[in-house]
C-alpha cells in the first residue's frame, strides 16, 4: 500500500475489526478485462468503463485486506469517466432541481460540462446547491417528504457514492440488504421466510424507526463515516452536502439533523448510520445476550427481528430502544411490537383460546402463519391491501385521464402496468392477490370504456377478451425463497456455514 509507493490509495491507522460473518451473500463485480494498462485510472472514452471498474476493484481489495484501514486519499478517483458513468445512471425524466437543469439539456454539451464539473469538484471550487423539497403519497395517505438535488449534485453524490461504496461493501454485514449492489427487496424478502421457516422463531419484533431520515444527527454521520474514510476532500463535501439545506414554500431551511430522503447519496449514509448504530451492536447482542435462536433482517430502516424466546425478544426491544437513543432515534410507539410468531405460534394460541397469529408487514407483503395442503407450517406472503388499493387508485385516475386513447394503446399501457406489478408480488402463496388485482384492472377498464359514451355497451365479454390479449395472465413469477436462497448463497461459501451462532438466513451469522 502506501509503504510500496505505487498505489493511488492512501491507507492510515488502524481500527478494530468488523467481523462480518456471513458476507459470502454479496456479489463481487466483474473484473476488468485484461487488455490496457491496469495501473491506470482510466483509459480511452472507449474503454471507461473498465478504467472505473479497475478503480473500484483496487478500492475493494484494499478494503478488504486492510479491515482496519482508514482511506486519507479517494476523491481523485471521482473523475470524468466516473461522473459519465453516474449521468447516464440519473433518470432522464427526473424532476430538475433548483437549478432548474435537465438531463437533455446537459447532455448537449455533456464532455465539456463533465470537464467543468470535474474541474470544480478536484480544485475545490464545487458547490453543493439547496435541494427542492417535493412531496410523494404513500399508501396510508400520508405525504413522504424528497429531497430534489440539482443535476450536478446528483452527478457528483452519485460518483462519491459509488467509491465509498467499494470501501463498506466489505465493511456492511450480510443481514444488511437496503440499497446495496447486488442486493433487492426479494433477496431481503427470502433470507426472512428462510430464516423464519428453518430457525426456531415463536416470536417476532417488527421494529419501525421513527422518522429516520428527518432524525438522524448530521455529527454522527461524520463520525461514523470517519471510520473509514478520512479524505478531508470528501468529508467536506458530505458536510457541505448537509449543511445545503432545502427550499420549501421559497425559503432556505437547515437543521442540524436529517438527511435529504431521496438524494443520491443519502441511502449509503444511512447504511453507514445503521451499520454502526445499530448492525455492529445487534450481531454482537445476539452471540452475547441471546439465549435462543436468534435471526435479523435490515432493508434499510426497515428491521425484523426473529426469536425463539419470548424473554430474549422483551430484552432486545428494550435494548434497542436504549442503543438509537444514543444516537437520536427512536422507535415508533404504535408501529414497534412483539407478535408470536411461527410454527408453533397457532396451536399455543389455541391452546390459550386466543384467535389465530398476527401478521406483520415487511417491504410490500403481509407474513402470515399458514399450512401447506399437507397440513404443515408454511409462511405466506400476501400483497399488502393498503398498497394494492393505493395501486388501484392510481390506475383509475390515469384511466380517467386517458379514456378517450384508442382502446389498443389503453391495452398496452395497462399490460405494462399489471407485467410490473406482477414482476414484485408474483412470489409463491400470493396467487389469490394477483388474480385479484388483474380481476380489478379489468373491472376499472370496463368501466372506464362505458364512460366514453352514454351507448357504450361494454360487456364482461368483451373486457375478458381485451384482458386476455393485453393483460398478463395471473401467475407464479418468482421461485420459492428456500430455491432462490440456496442458488444465491451456496453453501460451499466460506462464510455460509450453519451453526448454534451463525445463520446465513437474512446474512445473522
Amino acid at each position: 500500500m502506501n509503504g510500496e509507493g505505487k498505489s493511488d490509495l492512501a491507507i492510515v491507522a488502524e481500527k478494530p475489526a468488523n467481523k462480518a460473518a456471513c458476507g459470502a451473500a454479496e456479489q463481487g463485480e466483474r473484473r476488468a478485462g485484461t487488455e490496457g494498462n491496469a495501473g491506470q485510472q482510466s483509459t480511452n472514452r472507449a474503454q471507461n468503463r473498465g478504467g472505473v471498474f479497475q478503480a473500484l476493484e483496487r478500492i475493494r481489495q484494499a478494503a478488504r485486506t486492510r479491515r482496519k484501514a482508514k482511506f486519507t486519499a479517494l476523491l481523485h478517483h471521482v473523475n470524468v469517466d466516473l461522473l459519465r458513468e453516474a449521468f447516464f445512471a440519473t433518470k432522464r425524466d427526473a424532476a430538475p432541481g433548483v437549478d432548474g437543469l435537465t438531463w437533455g439539456s446537459y447532455e448537449a454539451d455533456l464532455e465539456g460540462n463533465l470537464a467543468v464539473l470535474h474541474h470544480k469538484v478536484q480544485g475545490g471550487a464545487y458547490r453543493a446547491l439547496p435541494s427542492k423539497r417535493a412531496y410523494i403519497p404513500k399508501a396510508d395517505g400520508r405525504l413522504r417528504p424528497l429531497a430534489i438535488a440539482a443535476l450536478e449534485d446528483k452527478l457528483v453524490q452519485r460518483a462519491v457514492a459509488t467509491v465509498m461504496s467499494a470501501v463498506y461493501e466489505e465493511d456492511f454485514l450480510g443481514f444488511s440488504y437496503g440499497f446495496r449492489p447486488g442486493r433487492g427487496q426479494h433477496d431481503a424478502l427470502d433470507a426472512l421466510v428462510v430464516g423464519i421457516s428453518g430457525k426456531k422463531v415463536n416470536y417476532v419484533l417488527d421494529a419501525d424507526i421513527q422518522s429516520f431520515f428527518d432524525s438522524v444527527d448530521q455529527q454522527w454521520f461524520i463520525r461514523f463515516v470517519e471510520h473509514r474514510i478520512q479524505d478531508p476532500r470528501v468529508i467536506r463535501l458530505i458536510r457541505r452536502w448537509m449543511a445545503a439545506g432545502v427550499i420549501e414554500d421559497g425559503q432556505l431551511r437547515r437543521s442540524p439533523r436529517g438527511t435529504g430522503q431521496g438524494s443520491a447519496i443519502s441511502p449509503l449514509l444511512a447504511n453507514v448510520y445503521l451499520h454502526y448504530a445499530f448492525d455492529l451492536w445487534a450481531q454482537r447482542w445476539r452471540r452475547r445476550e441471546a439465549r435462543g435462536d436468534m435471526i435479523l433482517v435490515r432493508y434499510a430502516d426497515d428491521i425484523v427481528v426473529g426469536f425463539q424466546q419470548e424473554g430474549d425478544a422483551c430484552r432486545f426491544r428494550t435494548a434497542l430502544a436504549a442503543r438509537l437513543a444514543q444516537f437520536a432515534l427512536t422507535l415508533h410507539p404504535d408501529k414497534t411490537r412483539i407478535l408470536a410468531f411461527g410454527r408453533f405460534a397457532a396451536a399455543q394460541r389455541r391452546e390459550r383460546g386466543l384467535p389465530k397469529p398476527e401478521t406483520f408487514n415487511f417491504l410490500g407483503f403481509t407474513f402470515i402463519c399458514g399450512k401447506s395442503k399437507r397440513g404443515k407450517f408454511l409462511l405466506h406472503r400476501k400483497s399488502r391491501r393498503d398498497r394494492m388499493r393505493a395501486k388501484l387508485k392510481e390506475v383509475k385516475a390515469e384511466l380517467s385521464r386517458r379514456r378517450h386513447e384508442p382502446i389498443t394503446e389503453q391495452g398496452r399501457w395497462l399490460g405494462r402496468v399489471v407485467r410490473g406489478y406482477f414482476a414484485y408480488h408474483a412470489v409463491p402463496t400470493n396467487s389469490r392477490a394477483l388474480a385479484a388485482f388483474r380481476h380489478h384492472v379489468k373491472d376499472l377498464w370496463r368501466r372506464s370504456l362505458r364512460r366514453r359514451s352514454q351507448k357504450d355497451r361494454t360487456t364482461w365479454e368483451r373486457i375478458a377478451r381485451l384482458a386476455d390479449e393485453f393483460l398478463p395472465a395471473a401467475r407464479i413469477l418468482h421461485p420459492w425463497p428456500s430455491d432462490r436462497f440456496a442458488v444465491r448463497h451456496p453453501r460451499w461459501e466460506p462464510s455460509a456455514r450453519v451453526g448454534p451462532a451463525r445463520f446465513c438466513a437474512g446474512g445473522s451469522g
